[in-house]
C-alpha cells in the first residue's frame, strides 16, 4: 500500500466537476484506491462517497492506492491535485 498526503488549493475544493475529474482519473487503475478526509475514508472510485467528504480548498487528504497499479494510481492522482484539476 502506498499513501500520499496532499492539499486541496482548488478553490472551489473538491466538489462537482474536480470530483468528476479525480473519480474518473481513479476508475483507470486496477488498484483499490481510497480517499481520507480527516478519520473518514471513502473509495476514490465512487462520486457520491467522494462528494460526502466535503472538501474545501486548504484541506489536507490522504490518497492511498493498494493493488498493481499502487503507485502509478496515487502518483497521477497526486499529480491532477497539484494542477487544480486542469482548471
Amino acid at each position: 500500500m502506498i499513501s500520499e498526503v496532499i492539499t486541496i488549493m482548488n478553490d472551489t475544493g473538491l466538489h462537482a466537476r474536480p470530483a468528476a475529474v479525480f473519480v474518473s482519473t481513479a476508475a483507470k487503475f486496477k488498484s483499490e484506491i481510497m480517499l481520507q478526509k480527516g478519520e473518514k475514508q471513502v473509495n476514490a472510485k465512487s462520486i457520491l462517497a467522494v462528494l460526502s467528504l466535503g472538501i474545501s480548498k486548504g484541506t489536507d487528504i490522504i490518497i492511498s492506492a493498494q493493488g498493481p497499479d499502487e503507485e502509478e494510481a496515487v502518483g497521477a492522482l497526486v499529480e491532477l491535485t497539484r494542477s487544480n484539476f486542469n482548471e
